[in-house]
Protein backbone atom coordinates (compact mmCIF):
# COMPACT_ATOMS: atom_id res chain seq x y z
CA UNK A 1 0.00 0.00 0.00
CA UNK A 2 1.46 3.34 -1.02
CA UNK A 3 1.65 6.09 1.56
CA UNK A 4 0.75 9.20 -0.39
CA UNK A 5 -1.67 10.32 -3.05
CA UNK A 6 -0.21 11.51 -6.35
CA UNK A 7 -0.87 15.09 -7.43
CA UNK A 8 -3.79 15.95 -9.67
CA UNK A 9 -3.24 16.43 -13.41
CA UNK A 10 -3.19 19.57 -15.51
CA UNK A 11 -6.94 20.06 -15.93
CA UNK A 12 -7.56 19.60 -12.21
CA UNK A 13 -4.91 22.14 -11.30
CA UNK A 14 -6.17 24.67 -13.85
CA UNK A 15 -9.80 24.51 -12.74
CA UNK A 16 -9.53 23.88 -9.01
CA UNK A 17 -10.30 27.49 -8.06
CA UNK A 18 -13.52 27.48 -10.05
CA UNK A 19 -15.04 24.30 -8.63
CA UNK A 20 -18.34 24.11 -6.78
CA UNK A 21 -20.03 21.30 -4.91
CA UNK A 22 -23.29 19.42 -4.70
CA UNK A 23 -24.36 16.52 -2.52
CA UNK A 24 -26.24 13.40 -3.58
CA UNK A 25 -27.76 10.56 -1.60
CA UNK A 26 -25.50 8.10 0.16
CA UNK A 27 -25.43 4.33 0.29
CA UNK A 28 -27.44 4.09 3.48
CA UNK A 29 -24.75 3.11 5.94
CA UNK A 30 -21.42 1.41 6.35
CA UNK A 31 -18.43 3.36 5.14
CA UNK A 32 -20.74 5.76 3.29
CA UNK A 33 -20.91 7.89 6.45
CA UNK A 34 -17.33 8.96 5.70
CA UNK A 35 -18.36 10.21 2.28
CA UNK A 36 -17.18 9.91 -1.28
CA UNK A 37 -16.08 12.91 -3.34
CA UNK A 38 -15.63 13.19 -7.09
CA UNK A 39 -14.62 16.01 -9.43
CA UNK A 40 -14.50 15.94 -13.23
CA UNK A 41 -12.93 18.40 -15.69
CA UNK A 42 -13.14 18.56 -19.47
CA UNK A 43 -12.75 21.01 -22.33
CA UNK A 44 -16.46 21.47 -22.98
CA UNK A 45 -16.20 19.88 -26.42
CA UNK A 46 -17.83 16.72 -27.83
CA UNK A 47 -15.79 13.69 -26.82
CA UNK A 48 -15.28 11.28 -29.71
CA UNK A 49 -15.17 7.57 -28.95
CA UNK A 50 -12.25 5.72 -30.50
CA UNK A 51 -10.23 2.60 -29.64
CA UNK A 52 -8.70 3.29 -26.24
CA UNK A 53 -6.03 1.60 -24.12
CA UNK A 54 -5.88 1.72 -20.32
CA UNK A 55 -2.46 2.30 -18.86
CA UNK A 56 -0.92 2.93 -15.47
CA UNK A 57 0.82 6.18 -14.56
CA UNK A 58 4.01 4.12 -14.50
CA UNK A 59 3.90 2.08 -17.77
CA UNK A 60 5.82 -0.83 -16.22
CA UNK A 61 2.91 -1.41 -13.82
CA UNK A 62 0.31 -1.70 -16.57
CA UNK A 63 0.52 -5.50 -16.86
CA UNK A 64 0.73 -6.27 -13.14
CA UNK A 65 -2.16 -8.32 -11.69
CA UNK A 66 -3.05 -5.52 -9.28
CA UNK A 67 -3.36 -2.91 -12.00
CA UNK A 68 -5.23 -5.25 -14.32
CA UNK A 69 -7.95 -5.46 -11.67
CA UNK A 70 -8.32 -1.69 -11.74
CA UNK A 71 -8.09 -1.56 -15.54
CA UNK A 72 -10.89 -4.10 -15.91
CA UNK A 73 -13.13 -1.95 -13.71
CA UNK A 74 -12.40 1.17 -15.75
CA UNK A 75 -12.79 -0.78 -19.00
CA UNK A 76 -16.34 -1.78 -18.07
CA UNK A 77 -17.27 1.86 -17.57
CA UNK A 78 -15.63 2.98 -20.82
CA UNK A 79 -17.31 0.16 -22.76
CA UNK A 80 -20.67 1.17 -21.32
CA UNK A 81 -20.05 4.69 -22.61
CA UNK A 82 -19.26 3.53 -26.15
CA UNK A 83 -15.49 3.10 -26.21
CA UNK A 84 -13.72 0.06 -27.60
CA UNK A 85 -11.02 -0.92 -25.13
CA UNK A 86 -7.91 -2.44 -26.69
CA UNK A 87 -5.03 -4.21 -24.92
CA UNK A 88 -1.41 -3.21 -24.90
CA UNK A 89 0.67 -0.16 -24.07
CA UNK A 90 0.84 2.38 -26.90
CA UNK A 91 -1.69 0.53 -29.05
CA UNK A 92 -4.24 3.32 -29.61
CA UNK A 93 -4.54 7.04 -30.21
CA UNK A 94 -6.71 7.50 -27.14
CA UNK A 95 -5.45 6.36 -23.75
CA UNK A 96 -6.89 6.37 -20.25
CA UNK A 97 -4.20 6.88 -17.62
CA UNK A 98 -5.30 5.37 -14.32
CA UNK A 99 -3.81 6.08 -10.93
CA UNK A 100 -4.93 4.33 -7.73
CA UNK A 101 -3.52 5.20 -4.33
CA UNK A 102 -4.34 4.17 -0.79
CA UNK A 103 -3.14 5.50 2.55
CA UNK A 104 -3.92 5.18 6.23
CA UNK A 105 -6.01 7.96 7.78
CA UNK A 106 -7.48 8.82 11.16
CA UNK A 107 -11.08 9.82 11.86
CA UNK A 108 -10.83 12.20 14.82
CA UNK A 109 -13.97 11.93 16.91
CA UNK A 110 -14.76 15.08 18.89
CA UNK A 111 -15.48 14.33 22.57
CA UNK A 112 -18.80 15.52 23.97
CA UNK A 113 -17.46 16.74 27.36
CA UNK A 114 -15.34 19.82 28.12
CA UNK A 115 -13.91 21.26 31.32
CA UNK A 116 -13.88 25.03 31.74
CA UNK A 117 -11.01 26.95 33.32
CA UNK A 118 -11.46 30.53 34.54
CA UNK A 119 -15.12 30.72 33.67
CA UNK A 120 -15.12 28.82 30.40
CA UNK A 121 -18.56 27.93 29.10
CA UNK A 122 -17.67 25.19 26.68
CA UNK A 123 -15.90 24.78 23.38
CA UNK A 124 -12.45 26.09 22.67
CA UNK A 125 -13.14 29.70 23.65
CA UNK A 126 -14.60 30.97 26.90
CA UNK A 127 -17.53 33.35 26.93
CA UNK A 128 -16.96 34.46 30.54
CA UNK A 129 -13.96 35.78 32.46
CA UNK A 130 -11.34 35.26 29.79
CA UNK A 131 -10.92 31.58 30.64
CA UNK A 132 -10.56 28.65 28.25
CA UNK A 133 -11.94 25.16 28.13
CA UNK A 134 -10.56 21.97 26.65
CA UNK A 135 -12.00 18.59 25.68
CA UNK A 136 -11.76 15.60 27.95
CA UNK A 137 -10.81 12.33 26.35
CA UNK A 138 -11.53 11.89 22.66
CA UNK A 139 -10.48 9.17 20.29
CA UNK A 140 -9.38 8.48 16.76
CA UNK A 141 -10.60 5.76 14.46
CA UNK A 142 -8.31 4.33 11.78
CA UNK A 143 -9.49 4.60 8.19
CA UNK A 144 -8.20 3.59 4.80
CA UNK A 145 -8.43 6.31 2.16
CA UNK A 146 -8.61 5.41 -1.53
CA UNK A 147 -8.03 7.76 -4.46
CA UNK A 148 -8.87 7.02 -8.10
CA UNK A 149 -7.60 9.42 -10.75
CA UNK A 150 -8.26 8.98 -14.48
CA UNK A 151 -7.01 11.11 -17.36
CA UNK A 152 -8.22 10.46 -20.91
CA UNK A 153 -5.95 11.95 -23.54
CA UNK A 154 -4.80 11.84 -27.14
CA UNK A 155 -1.52 10.04 -27.43
CA UNK A 156 -0.31 11.99 -30.47
CA UNK A 157 -0.23 15.42 -28.86
CA UNK A 158 -0.71 14.57 -25.16
CA UNK A 159 -3.89 16.66 -24.84
CA UNK A 160 -5.97 15.62 -21.82
CA UNK A 161 -9.61 16.12 -22.84
CA UNK A 162 -11.29 14.59 -19.78
CA UNK A 163 -10.02 14.14 -16.26
CA UNK A 164 -11.53 13.09 -12.98
CA UNK A 165 -10.58 12.12 -9.48
CA UNK A 166 -12.62 10.52 -6.72
CA UNK A 167 -11.80 9.58 -3.16
CA UNK A 168 -13.41 7.75 -0.28
CA UNK A 169 -12.53 6.39 3.14
CA UNK A 170 -13.60 3.35 5.13
CA UNK A 171 -12.63 1.48 8.30
CA UNK A 172 -9.93 -1.15 7.62
CA UNK A 173 -12.36 -4.03 8.15
CA UNK A 174 -15.02 -2.68 5.78
CA UNK A 175 -15.33 -4.11 2.26
CA UNK A 176 -14.78 -0.62 0.82
CA UNK A 177 -11.27 -0.59 2.30
CA UNK A 178 -10.29 -3.29 -0.19
CA UNK A 179 -8.76 -1.66 -3.28
CA UNK A 180 -10.90 -3.47 -5.85
CA UNK A 181 -14.18 -2.72 -4.08
CA UNK A 182 -13.22 0.90 -3.50
CA UNK A 183 -12.16 1.43 -7.12
CA UNK A 184 -15.41 -0.13 -8.38
CA UNK A 185 -17.36 2.39 -6.32
CA UNK A 186 -15.20 5.35 -7.29
CA UNK A 187 -15.23 4.52 -11.00
CA UNK A 188 -19.03 4.36 -11.02
CA UNK A 189 -19.21 7.83 -9.47
CA UNK A 190 -16.57 9.31 -11.78
CA UNK A 191 -18.33 8.12 -14.94
CA UNK A 192 -21.84 8.90 -13.68
CA UNK A 193 -23.62 11.25 -16.12
CA UNK A 194 -20.45 11.36 -18.24
CA UNK A 195 -18.74 13.71 -18.92
CA UNK A 196 -20.22 15.47 -15.90
CA UNK A 197 -20.30 19.19 -15.17
CA UNK A 198 -16.74 20.44 -15.46
CA UNK A 199 -15.35 21.76 -12.18
CA UNK A 200 -18.24 20.62 -9.99
CA UNK A 201 -17.48 18.40 -7.02
CA UNK A 202 -20.15 15.87 -6.10
CA UNK A 203 -20.26 14.25 -2.69
CA UNK A 204 -22.18 11.27 -1.38
CA UNK A 205 -22.70 10.28 2.23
Amino acid sequence: MKAVFLRAGALLRAASLAGCATTTGGDGGGSGRYGTEATRFHLGEPIARAPIAIEAVTPAETNTPEFRTYADIVARQLTRLGWTVVPGVGSSEQVAIVNVQQRSMADVRRPPVTIGIGGGTGGWHSGVGGGVSFPVGGSTRPLVGTLLEIRIKRRSDGTVFWEGRASTAAPPAAPEAQPGTAVEKLAAILFQDFPGESGRTIRTR
